[in-house]
């Protein structure tokens, strides 16, 4: 069996960080760069192996950025969590929050269910480099495609522009959250949906989910916010069902060196979400979209030589 030390756990749980908020994915970097390296790092971390610990190790660094989204987020979770069982109490949706908070239910479901069935054969037949560098560049041809879809319907007029005036001192996330709540169950479901794609090794979660917002009328900020707040409970809900095979007798050896790495990603990816949230006020994902084309036809040709 694959060994996992500290410095490739440490290595790839900070990649995995930061790359899984930047949407450029964080699979497809956690099985690029492996690969890329060669050596013990190809065969240590090479989850297609048999009875290979690394994707274990990458749901236990998914949950570490998970923490960092949740700490991160940490006063809208409380209200949004709030407005959840208030609306149940009273058996009604009221207001923008209980509405938000449904909303990130209604969009959760979709990939849920389809992670359930299909993540660990999609993982384990497509997590491989070539596979993950066409999807990689697939990923920046959608980044491109929102982009110039973006820039190119009404200039900047989206459908919740200037229908949700802002509150006198009222903070930009619950004005944002106001936006957000308008969106329709569909919308959500749709958004939520997208996130499935980022099972293919090479598509990105919050590039894939962002570019569905937009497809919806969201602004990049919102789109980008309601990315992170959807993807904080689905990442949290894989690692309750996958760390766990980490505890198993065969995996003991490598518990120190995993637990390093999520730490590492937790670290990564809350210095990432502080970063993209101010980021995406005033930019868009273009750039994003030119390194996901070059280093996806680079490793695509690279590994299609070496293979």
């Amino acid at each position: 069996m694959s060994g996992l030390n500290y410095l490739e756990a440490c290595t790839i749980g900070l990649v995995q960080g930061v790359t899984e908020l930047f949407p450029i994915s964080s699979l497809g970097h956690s099985i690029l760069l492996p690969a890329f390296i060669g050596g013990h790092w190809k065969s240590d971390l090479d989850m297609t192996a048999k009875d290979s610990p690394y994707l274990a190790f990458l749901v236990l660094a998914h949950v570490g950025t998970a923490l960092a989204l949740v700490a991160f987020f940490w006063r809208d979770w409380v209200r949004i969590i709030g407005a959840l069982f208030s609306s149940i109490r009273h058996r009604s949706v009221e207001g923008p929050d209980e509405r938000l908070a449904w909303l990130l239910v209604v969009g959760t479901i979709p990939v849920g269910l389809v992670g359930i069935v299909l993540d660990k054969a999609l993982r384990t037949h497509l997590g491989k480099p070539v596979p993950a560098a066409v999807f990689l560049l697939v990923n920046g041809f959608v980044i491109f495609l929102a982009d110039y879809m973006l820039k190119s319907s009404s200039k900047g007029r989206h459908a919740d522009d200037g229908n949700v005036p802002p509150g006198r001192g009222e903070p930009p996330e619950i004005a944002a959250d106001r936006r957000l709540a308008r969106l329709g169950w569909k919308s959500a479901a749709g958004i939520g949906g997208a996130q499935a794609f980022a099972l293919l090794p090479g598509i990105s979660r919050s590039g894939i989910t962002m570019v569905a917002g937009l497809a919806r009328g969201l602004k990049t900020e919102d789109a980008a916010r309601f990315a992170f707040l959807l993807a904080t409970p689905v990442i949290l809900a894989a690692g309750v069902y996958k760390a766990p095979e980490l505890a198993k007798p065969v995996n003991h050896s490598i518990l120190g060196p995993a637990i390093a790495g999520a730490v590492l990603a937790a670290v990564g990816a809350y210095i990432s979400v502080r970063f993209l949230t101010r980021y995406f006020e005033n930019r868009d994902l273009k750039p994003f979209g030119i390194y996901c084309v070059l280093a996806g036809a680079f490793s695509l040709v690279w590994f299609s030589i070496h293979h």
